[in-house]
């Protein structure tokens, strides 16, 4: 993946000593798989491949620090990423030289989040298939009048409607006022009769 501009816009206004640090590690993900992009997310470069990869912690200092957002997940050995959490991991380095010499393990280290990602992509789409249905497969309409079809399943009673029973009084609310203005009227004509 190219370098992207709105990232090197970012660099040219990054004022830290570790820069050349942070330059070199960018350099190596992108170069470790042509998947990897880049932007800027929460005021630092972050690297994605179907999620956050990582981002650097642009105000440390004494190294350039990356964190793996999920790195507690990858698969595989990684010893250059420090953290116990269960969650996030970091990889700390302090010079080029340094960089350089990890540049096999961030390779790995990128494979290990790509292997992670795409061996996760066939189960949800196998999720996503089943759907809410409980395991069935969901039914495939085709064009308007399968949608139509679709909706009216979807509105169409479980069951057979009882009839009303015509001994109890009918309950709603334009039933009660019909049948008040009824006994109105009837009082009325009683009243003028009589």
């Amino acid at each position: 993946m190219p370098k992207r501009a709105e990232v090197e816009r970012w660099f040219r206004g990054y004022d830290n000593p570790m820069k050349p640090v942070v330059l070199a590690i960018r350099d190596a993900v992108l170069a470790a798989d042509p998947r990897i992009d880049e932007c800027i997310k929460w005021q630092a470069p972050t690297f994605t491949f179907a999620g956050n990869l990582a981002s650097f912690f642009p105000k440390s200092k004494q190294h350039a620090s990356l964190m793996f957002h999920e790195g507690a997940k990858l698969p595989g050995k990684h010893p250059r990423l420090e953290g116990t959490g269960d969650t996030s991991r970091v990889l700390k380095l302090a010079s080029v030289a340094e960089v350089a010499a990890a540049k096999d393990d961030i390779k790995a280290i990128v494979a290990a989040w790509i292997q992670l990602k795409t061996s996760a992509a066939p189960k949800r789409a196998k999720a996503a298939t089943k759907g809410g249905s409980g395991g069935k497969k969901p039914t495939a309409t085709k064009g308007a009048a399968g949608n139509a079809a679709a909706r009216a399943a979807v509105r169409a009673p479980t069951s057979t409607p009882r009839a009303r029973d015509a001994t109890k009084p009918i309950t709603t609310k334009r039933a009660t006022k019909s049948r008040a203005t009824n006994q109105r009227a009837t009082k009325k004509r009683s009243t003028v009769k009589g």
